[in-house]
């Protein structure tokens, strides 16, 4: 006769990889709602439509909430933002953009959060370390928010900082292109910090970076953390 001990382990390596892929079927069928549209730009798809960093917008849409990380132009786009936004649509963004913008903006720092129609949002630090364009000082801001009660990063444009150890997400947003945010070897150390079930990079292939960025990125990551190269749409 099988121990008690035994038999519990037998069902526990049984049943450990339906809990294994619970949590994680749900991610992956969230990756259909997630659309990387270049650069910093993703529309999310769920209880609401969520546009990040919108740039180079090429149709018109409108937008239950925009997130936006800094001032620069390539984030903050007024033209772009005016082809999402609604009469309805919020946008959060840090003080600095406030003077180009218009409608319900609603202003972050690092370390605040908001609830806007039921959608969890953290602003958190993002900042250069070994570089000059985005001062910590700054008050810049990555977004970690919770669409499908999964949790999404986007970075926003940083280097890869020490606060990220004790950021939670499913699903990281990193940029990996270098020059003015971290490099893709840099971005590595981030996702395995933040230990996300899938990292997506970003910000290459537009202003700076280029599709090897992501690749590197991908290859460094293999049987460790997942990584989905989106295509551009």
């Amino acid at each position: 006769m099988k121990s008690i001990v035994s038999i519990l382990l037998t069902m526990f390596f049984t049943l450990l990889p339906v809990l294994t892929l619970a949590g994680g079927k749900e991610v992956q069928t969230m990756i259909k709602d997630i659309h990387w549209l270049g650069h910093d730009t993703f529309k999310i798809v769920g209880e609401k439509v969520i546009y990040t960093d919108p740039f180079k917008i090429k149709k018109k849409d409108v937008a239950d909430i925009i997130l936006i990380t800094h001032e620069h132009f390539d984030h903050c786009s007024p033209d772009d933002v005016k082809m999402l936004q609604g009469p309805n649509t919020v946008i959060v963004a840090t003080e600095d953009c406030v003077k180009k913008l218009s409608g319900k903006v609603k202003t972050v720092k690092p370390g605040d959060k908001l609830n806007i129609e039921g959608i969890e949002i953290e602003a958190v630090p993002s900042y250069n370390t070994n570089k000059k364009f985005h001062p910590k000082s700054n008050n810049w801001v990555g977004y970690i928010f919770t669409v499908k009660g999964k949790r999404i990063y986007i970075a926003g444009d940083t280097d890869y900082i020490p606060e990220m150890k004790n950021f939670k997400a499913d699903i990281a947003l990193l940029p990996v292109s270098g020059t003015y945010v971290m490099t893709a070897d840099e971005a590595v150390k981030a996702a395995l910090d933040i230990k996300p079930s899938i990292a997506i990079p970003m910000h290459y292939d537009s202003i700076v970076g280029t599709k090897d960025d992501a690749k590197k990125f991908a290859d460094a990551l293999k049987g460790k953390i997942e990584v989905i190269i989106l295509k551009q749409e």
